[in-house]
């Protein structure tokens, strides 16, 4: 009989997990909303699979991992590929709802509001985490303050830096920016934010395409700059990031632990003296909003 393992990861040790991508294997991560955690989960007929195959995931990372800690449930009649369902939840911010597609039927959306309909398969980025969350309500804002200084949001770009399923590209598209662009060096999950893309009626709107930092960046700018990436990364491709934000424009940055901001900002500080930098904090994270003045 297939079984559920579920093994319980600290924060930083899961922002490590997330950074694998494709080498995690048979396991993925995920957030529990409700209990606010992080797991490791997969899904293995025999113990001694899920023990062997974690062994290999821990041969790659730097993360301890021990299958002494797994919460094992015995999972009956269904494909352990949909189990990830259970952990997403449909919500809102603004105007904007963010609804998994198997809710689609019974889910009312308010007159005048806006959807995405999402199916994150095995990659990141449901916003029943704080990182997409900070990202979102950023861009929200960021749109709200363009109108009240009337500029058109139809005439200026975003770019999604390290897009996972797609959500903030997809987001972006929906509220009216002209020119949308993300990317991921995770060939899975540039295929999973294609296939939400065409979900809502989006594949045109939206360029997804496989690349890592800083090619991805290569050529490339934007009015708005979103990176839900971990620290290390952020601060390694800084000087990339930065000259990725037009003038007038932003670049706003997450996945930083709420413990690490202060370091983080004051290395970007350093990098850009005259930009005006902002952050705040939600749960065990942090985020860095970047202006650029013209």
């Amino acid at each position: 009989m297939l079984s559920e393992y579920r093994i319980p990861v600290g924060t930083e040790d899961a922002q490590l997990l997330e950074e694998a991508g494709e080498e995690m294997g048979g396991w993925f991560l995920f957030r529990d909303a409700m209990e606010g955690r992080d797991y490791l989960t997969g899904y293995f007929e025999r113990e001694i699979d899920a023990e062997t195959s974690l062994e290999a995931l821990s041969a790659v990372l730097p993360v301890p991992i021990s299958i002494a800690n797994a919460r094992v449930t015995p999972v009956e009649d269904r494909d352990w590929k949909e189990a990830y369902k259970e952990h997403f939840k449909a919500w809102r911010c603004g105007g904007l709802h963010w609804v998994p597609v198997w809710e689609r039927d019974g889910y009312s959306v308010p007159e005048g509001e806006k959807v995405i309909w999402l199916d994150p398969g095995m990659a990141f980025g449901t916003g029943n985490h704080e990182t997409t969350r900070l990202c979102v309500e950023r861009m929200i804002a960021f749109c709200e303050k363009s109108r009240r200084t009337g500029r058109d949001i139809s005439r200026m770009s975003l770019l999604d830096v390290g897009s996972g399923s797609g959500i903030l590209a997809l987001s972006a598209a929906r509220l009216g920016f002209g020119k949308v662009t993300g990317f991921d060096n995770d060939a899975e999950a540039v295929a999973i934010s294609r296939e939400n893309a065409t979900g809502n009626d989006l594949p045109e709107r939206v360029d997804f395409f496989v690349g890592g930092l800083p090619e991805g960046l290569h050529g490339r700018s934007a009015d708005l700059v979103l990176a839900n990436i971990q620290s290390d990364v952020l601060m390694r491709h800084a000087d990339d990031l930065l000259a990725a934000a037009k003038p007038g424009g932003a670049l706003v940055m997450s996945g930083i632990l709420a413990a690490e901001v202060v370091r983080v900002r004051e290395h970007f500080e350093e990098r850009a003296p005259e930009r005006r930098v902002e952050s705040r904090v939600l749960g065990e994270w942090a985020d860095l909003a970047i202006g650029r003045e013209e």
